[in-house]
């Protein structure tokens, strides 16, 4: 059965890929705006809306699909798990060397990131779409409530106060990806944590559950006056049950905390409902295109703009610095010093990736995992 479409799905994945080409490729020189860096540990910022927006897309579109037998359900689910978590491993050992002071060195797979953006996604998609297929919006509910609160009281059980429970290095999910993954697959920066890790992707579950049941309230009741209101007042619901939340279990994107969960997923539904007033009842069409063709191949674009950022780190033919670090500082900080110049070199390079997204919409490659 052929994917019914939603054109405001289509530009809110679109926003959210756009925003997170921004806050993923600052320009070099100088530090971007606090608002476009993910906040240190507890706190929000523009960039911790990124991810989960993306992951309540993804929710969205499993309400799209068509229905499946039991055996073709299983046999697309695997796969397309397979490969967006295979494509997030290969980012991580792209590309197969590494630059050094004596040349190019081979970089094993034993060194290789294992956990990361892509595969979180791939996990979370899994653990939807399952729960999905067999249970109903009640089921889908209370399941997001046992994950919610089952998460915080696994970190609340697995240290003993609740200073090192939330902790980077005393949270008991650092301990479980030391475990598992063990320390050469995981990510090296931020003293050893590893912000993608097997237990935060529970509660990052949620959004993708939460983002589906939001799609099967459009698919049944259409993209209507009704829905843009009930979406505003459930999205300021889980607002304000986020703000209090926060008094005792912190927002933070890095350790995923479930009030951080509520708090994406009230932002994104009233964001939304925002669209489809702008969209679907006002047919407006002023911003639309730009953002319906980055969300036509999210998966693919993601990975492009991440390949040919490293691609160009490796071009060293202006000195020390590769091709993307030598144009952000000695381009555009001269022309923009400062944030802003970094902010202008994030977004010349968001254009760059429009424009292959624009190759690929006017050549209508849909790219479907």
């Amino acid at each position: 059965m052929e994917r019914a479409r939603f054109l405001s799905l289509d530009v809110f994945r679109g926003m959210a890929l756009c925003l997170m080409i921004v806050v993923n490729t600052p320009g070099a020189g100088s530090e971007p705006y606090p608002i476009l860096d993910h906040a240190p540990w507890f706190g929000f910022t523009i960039a911790d809306i990124v991810f989960p927006s993306f992951l309540f897309a993804v929710g969205n579109a499993m309400a799209f699909g068509g229905k499946t037998g039991e055996s073709e359900f299983w046999r697309k689910t695997l796969r397309r798990t397979a490969i967006i978590f295979g494509l997030g491993v290969l980012l991580h050992w792209f590309p197969f060397f590494r630059l050094t002071d004596h040349g190019w060195v081979y970089k094993p797979f034993s060194e290789v990131r294992i956990l990361g953006v892509l595969e979180r996604i791939a996990l979370c998609y899994f653990i939807a779409a399952i729960a999905a297929r067999y249970l109903g919006v009640k089921g889908l509910l209370a399941l997001s409530a046992v994950l919610l609160l089952g998460y915080w009281g696994i970190l609340l059980a697995g240290a003993p106060d609740t200073a090192t429970a939330l902790s980077k290095a005393g949270n008991i999910g650092n301990a479980i990806d030391l475990a598992v993954v063990g320390r050469p697959h995981i990510y090296r920066g931020d003293e050893g944590f590893e912000p993608e890790g097997l237990l935060g992707t529970l509660p990052a579950a949620v959004n993708v559950i939460l983002g589906y049941l939001a799609g099967l309230y459009i698919r049944r009741k259409g993209a209507t006056a009704q829905t843009v209101t009930r979406f505003l007042a459930v999205g300021a619901a889980l607002i304000l049950a986020a703000l209090l939340w926060n008094t005792v279990f912190p927002i933070g994107k890095k350790l995923w905390t479930s009030s951080f969960v509520l708090l994406t997923v009230g932002i994104d539904l009233v964001v939304l409902a925002g669209l489809m007033r702008w969209i679907d009842i006002g047919k407006h069409k002023f911003g639309v295109r730009f953002f319906e063709i980055f969300g036509c191949n999210a998966i693919l674009l993601y990975c492009v703009a991440d390949w040919l950022e490293m691609i160009m780190s490796y071009m060293r033919f202006a000195g020390p610095h590769g091709l993307w670090n030598w144009f952000g500082r000695s381009v555009m900080q001269a022309l923009t010093p400062g944030p802003l110049g970094s902010l202008f070199t994030a977004i010349l390079y968001m254009l760059l990736c429009w424009l292959v997204a624009l190759g690929l919409y006017r050549r209508k490659i849909f790219v479907r995992i």
